[in-house]
């Protein structure tokens, strides 16, 4: 391959090769981009860092509007917590008819679409209208991460055989080159080989997991917890403590095979982790490795179950059931020896230390100690979990490296529930959709609805959950209402050409509670990436969309022909 006239390949991970479109250097790159580049340089409409459900939607969206893109993803899976942090989608009761953008909906008939195509399914669950391939009972669509990952494949196949997409795997931000209120360049790493690229851009997505561009832009920001002196919300803290954050979690995958012994050795850590009780207020229910913890609503101590074949567990929750990706009863008899079902549960919460703004060394200190957590976790119950004869331990459990796509069998990254936020020119407040502070607000006790907002661009649903957290807060939970997605918390204060889609935008401590799901931050991305779209045709900067009366009304109806909902109907 001559190096002067093409933009090589680049490496995919896993032994795979992801192919960058073939472009000539002489050839026009896009109807906004004009300008010739160099091997080691990249350039598009827009660069989005972040290969997550915000992320991806983006590109997506940018594309569909004729967009030329660069998406880059630290690791060498797409899906975010979907897939390379183990998580089956958290999504409300009504995900199925409303309150997600189309988009999103037809991702999720497209993966119950693949196991209808290419799984031995039993006919009754072939001809299941919702089918749940798990039939867990956090989601009613519990799934493989690699079956997500071949549909979000498949729907950027066209982008990448015409050119209009690069995807850039295993590549993570390490500088930023800004002029004044705009990011020019991002340099990106391909962490295998310590290769460097420069990408530029018009416009620039922070769809990472922590919000990595913002301290690389110098994007203002906030992190941790705010106090109620700050926002007046209900459930703040009495005093702001920006180091106190959400437990991330490790998870995992795991099966079970009655009669076989799958001991693994006894982790490093398992002394430590065995016997930590967490240092909260109010207190854990006792030791961390155990199947009790705190009721979130309450507070009070709680049982939980455990039977990995599915059992019912008295009047407990079977957490065996609660994430399991895999239910062998919707496959034909012999496909699987048992379920198979994902771990991210209160015992894995890692509660010791954050993984934003710290240095490195502090990072992988932490990454390492959620790993150790979740493989003492996973020894403790193939050794000393109660069973319901009386005994201990079930050593049938294997962990399911196949799963994860890794060789320690943990995911590829922790799922992670906070990261850092933009100053926005708008930030949601608990008043705004906290179901108790909007009572008290509005003076009403009953029939409250969360506040309408203007610049709705996008709507999305889950009540306030805070885990507990590394500055010694036990759970948060309280209920919230049906919300919008205001177009002011997608807008940094300062920055021009930057803009969020992820955890990032302008929530609180408290309000990123019930805006950090799966579907909401896909209607995040999706909404931003037309955003662009929009910005770069009406020649006019972001904030500019929100400001105009008449321009924010056109670019409503322009999102909602393209099938994001702004409102939510009323019932």
């Amino acid at each position: 391959m001559n190096r002067r006239n093409f933009i090589g390949l680049i490496s995919a991970g896993s032994g795979a090769l992801a192919y960058t479109p073939l472009l000539s250097r002489n050839s026009v790159s896009s109807k906004y981009t004009r300008q010739h580049l160099s091997a080691s340089e990249l350039s598009a409409d827009v660069v989005i860092a972040g290969g997550g459900l915000g992320g991806f939607a983006a590109a997506m969206a940018a594309l569909r509007n004729g967009l030329k893109v660069i998406l880059t993803e630290e690791t060498d899976w797409l899906g975010g917590q979907l897939s390379q942090q183990g998580v089956p989608p958290d999504e409300h009761q009504w995900i199925e008819t409303h309150g997600a953008t189309q988009m999103y909906r037809d991702f999720r008939n497209a993966i119950r679409n693949y196991y209808k195509q290419h799984y031995p399914l039993t006919a009754e669950a072939r001809q299941r209208e919702f089918l749940n391939p798990g039939d867990g009972a956090v989601s009613r669509l519990c799934h493989e991460p690699r079956v997500a990952i071949a549909v979000l494949e498949n729907m950027l196949a066209p982008y990448l055989s015409t050119g209009q997409l690069t995807l850039l795997l295993e590549h993570r931000a390490v500088a930023a080159d800004v002029s004044g209120d705009k990011l020019r360049s991002l340099k990106m790493q391909h962490l295998p080989t310590a290769n460097e690229k420069v990408l530029t851009a018009p416009y620039f997505v922070d769809a990472t997991e922590l919000g990595d561009l913002l301290p690389l832009s110098g994007t203002e920001y906030v992190t941790g917890a705010e106090s109620k002196s700050e926002t007046h919300e209900l459930h703040a803290s009495e005093k702001a403590d920006p180091k106190n954050q959400q437990a991330y979690t490790v998870c995992f995958a795991m099966d079970y095979v009655p009669g076989e012994n799958h001991l693994m050795d006894k982790p490093k850590d398992y002394g430590f982790w065995k016997n930590h009780v967490p240092k909260l207020t109010p207190p854990w229910s006792g030791e961390l490795l155990s199947l009790s913890y705190s009721n979130p609503s309450t507070l009070e101590p709680k049982r939980l179950g455990f039977h990995p074949e599915g059992i019912p567990t008295a009047d407990m929750l079977n957490l065996w059931n609660y994430r399991r990706i895999i239910s062998k009863n919707n496959f034909k008899a012999g496909m699987y020896p048992g379920d198979i079902t994902i771990v991210n549960w209160p015992q894995n919460d890692y509660m010791l230390g954050n993984l934003v703004d710290v240095d490195k060394k502090e990072f992988d200190k932490h990454v390492e100690g959620g790993k150790q957590l979740s493989l003492s976790l996973f020894y403790w119950l193939q050794t000393e979990a109660p069973r319901p004869d009386g005994g201990q331990g079930w050593p049938g459990l294997r962990l399911r490296k196949d799963i994860m796509g890794t060789e320690d069998g943990l995911a590829k990254y922790p799922y992670v529930r906070e990261s850092r936020r933009i100053k926005a020119e708008f930030t949601v407040l608990e008043e705004h959709v906290g179901a108790a502070n909007r009572a008290m607000i509005t003076g009403k006790k009953e029939g409250n609805t969360a506040a309408e907002f203007e610049d709705s661009v996008g709507i999305g649903y889950y009540h306030i959950d805070l885990h507990p957290s590394s500055g010694g807060d036990n759970y948060i939970d309280f209920a919230s209402l049906p919300f919008q997605i205001p177009l002011g918390a997608l807008l940094p204060r300062r920055m021009q050409n930057l803009l969020p889609a992820n955890k990032n935008i302008g929530t609180t401590h408290i309000t990123n509670g019930c805006y950090r799901l799966h579907p909401v931050e896909w209607s995040i991305g999706e909404s931003v990436g037309l955003l662009v779209a929009y910005a770069l045709d009406k020649k006019v900067n972001p904030k500019a969309v929100r400001e105009k009366k008449s321009m924010l009304s056109d670019f409503q109806q322009m999102i909602g022909k393209k099938g994001i909902e702004t409102h939510w109907p009323k019932v």
